[in-house]
């Protein structure tokens, strides 16, 4: 009787560690890619197994949750050498650089600002505080949107529907069943329609392929076409249906088609359409696409995301000119390849307009195309494949399954505002030189899913400081409402034609580097109202949330 009471005092003496002080969460960085240590879980703590004798001296004196590898945070170099770690000392970030040389090279803290995240069981390769029992591949494109930051407020509701008018898919399939609905079978499109769907909202911690972006929303799928009334959207609308996602498109513009997008955004629904993929060497921001051109519509196009510079990835081609380098998904680089001056890898680089997708003024927002999950092959053929192309299909419903989150974080969301919270938030690209060519042909930059979502929380959170910051808008109509205790703009632009109507329930506050000039085409409308509420409340992942 006294030994196993002493068992039970001693774990939960060991796991009080982390609940006297709080936990610590950083990266290391291997020496080598085959260190990989060994540890064993007992009452949630892990026990080094392996034997360094110095690294086991070193851990004695820490109590450690979480010790695996991610690539999460890694560069080129050290993608199959990072690890991330939960700790109950921050110490133990030193203590490992210092007295395990051998093992470790460098680290990294990581904030708490940047610890608000959830990751589902199904998160792919750059998992950390989650397990990966799904597709055993690099999900980064979604550690760039800041995914699991916008799953730490909502993964999706239920009472959320996302329309999908693309090729058909099987409503028995594990990653769809229980919450899909067929409302006109399409053809199969070569998985095209089960690809586009996993990624908008296909069901995520079921140990199974990949979390889609809105993974507990409920999916309708209808067919694609009919390009003159575009009878099978409204039909989705009428339906219910917040979002649709049209990964499809063609040169036809109709009037009566205007007239029906017009009809769906007034009853709710925001439509989110490919641009398509022609070149740009082609098309050279002269050709447009239906719907995604249409008015009220949020036309999507795509850019690179991985890579910090150029100089971490260049690569080696042959021609008939003989051998060149260049440099390949480079972060924020509209174009997939870029080349260098002379083919000398010491000069800047310049994007290949050939490796450009197509892109117009009515684009609105782009987001990353390589790498994306193709969960088609994996349903189909049973193989686990990602995009090697940056087809803008792909990039469509990353934003589609955004939106289904912000509504199903707060569902009395206005549908007006929607387009200016994504634009708001994006990662604005214009400062990168190689983008230069292209510059306002690209929408208002990088989709941030992260970021959106977060600042719908912002906006109808009362204990909550919202931001419109970091971008420069000389175009577009924006609409917000603020019930937040204050909302501040700063380091941000709106000029020109642009237009902001802001209505704030407490402050709004203008702080340094801020511009407000509209010229005769715009006009800035700044509104307090103080007795603006809410319409509904927010549905948070988890209501505690709101307590911190």
């Amino acid at each position: 009787m006294k030994t196993y009471l002493f068992v039970f005092v001693f774990s939960l003496n060991v796991l009080s560690c982390f609940s006297q002080k709080e936990e610590e969460w950083f990266y290391l960085v291997a020496t080598s890619d085959t260190i990989s240590p060994s540890f064993k879980k007992k009452n949630g703590i892990l026990t080094y197994m392996g034997e360094d004798k110095a690294f086991k001296k070193v851990l004695e004196n820490y109590s450690i949750k979480t010790f695996k590898k991610t690539y999460r945070n890694a560069s080129k170099k050290n993608l199959k050498r990072t690890f991330f770690v939960i700790a109950n000392n921050v110490a133990l970030l030193d203590d490992i650089l210092k007295r395990a040389p051998h093992l470790f090279t460098s680290g990294e803290l990581i904030s708490k600002e940047d610890r608000k995240i959830y990751e589902p069981n199904d998160y792919g390769l750059t998992s950390t505080i989650g397990e990966n029992l799904g597709a055993q591949v690099n999900l980064d494109y979604l550690d760039f949107l800041g995914v699991p930051k916008a799953w730490y407020y909502t993964t999706g509701s239920r009472d959320i529907i996302i329309g999908i008018s693309d090729g058909a898919i099987d409503t028995n399939d594990i990653e769809f069943k229980g919450k899909s609905k067929i409302i006109h079978k399409s053809t199969l499109s070569k998985g095209h329609g089960i690809s586009v769907t996993e990624t908008a909202a296909g069901q995520g911690d079921n140990a199974y392929g990949i979390a889609g972006i809105c993974y507990d929303c409920t999916i309708y799928s209808s067919k694609f076409g009919d390009f003159k009334d575009l009878q099978q959207l409204v039909e989705l609308s009428n339906l219910g249906v917040k979002v649709i996602n049209c990964s499809w498109g063609a040169t036809l513009n109709y009037p009566s088609a205007q007239e029906a997008i017009n009809k769906m955004f007034k009853n709710g629904t925001i439509i989110v359409a490919a641009g398509h993929n022609d070149s740009f060497s082609k098309t050279e921001g002269e050709k447009f696409y239906y719907p995604a051109s249409y008015d009220n519509v949020l036309s999507i196009s795509s850019a690179m995301h991985r890579y910090k510079t150029a100089q971490e990835n260049i690569l080696k081609g042959e021609s008939k000119n003989g051998t060149f380098y260049y440099a390949n998904n480079i972060r924020g680089y509209v174009g997939r390849n870029a080349g260098f001056v002379q083919r000398d890898t010491t000069l800047a680089p310049y994007i290949y307009k050939e490796s450009v997708r197509n892109l117009n003024v009515s684009v609105d927002l782009v987001g990353p195309a390589v790498g994306v999950y193709r969960y088609g092959e994996r349903s189909l053929h049973q193989e686990d494949e990602v995009s090697e192309g940056s087809q803008t299909s792909g990039v469509a419903p990353l934003v589609t399954g955004t939106i289904g989150l912000m509504f199903s974080l707060y569902p009395c969301l206005p549908v007006d505002e929607v387009e200016s919270i994504l634009k708001i938030t994006s990662w604005n690209i214009d400062h990168i030189p190689q983008n230069k060519p292209y510059t306002g042909l690209y929408g208002s930059g990088m989709l941030q899913t992260g970021d959106a979502v977060e600042m719908v929380f912002q906006l109808y959170n009362e204990n909550e400081t919202a931001y419109i910051d970091n971008q420069h808008f000389s175009r577009w109509d924006f609409k917000l409402t603020s019930l937040s205790k204050e909302i501040i703009i700063q380091n941000q632009k709106f000029t020109d034609s642009a237009t902001l109507k802001l209505t704030a329930k407490n402050r709004i506050v203008i702080k340094e580097n801020t511009v407000i000039k509209p010229g005769v085409n715009g006009k800035i409308a700044l509104k307090i109202n103080p007795k603006l509420e809410k319409e509904c409340d927010l549905i948070l992942r988890d209501p505690s949330i709101l307590d911190e």
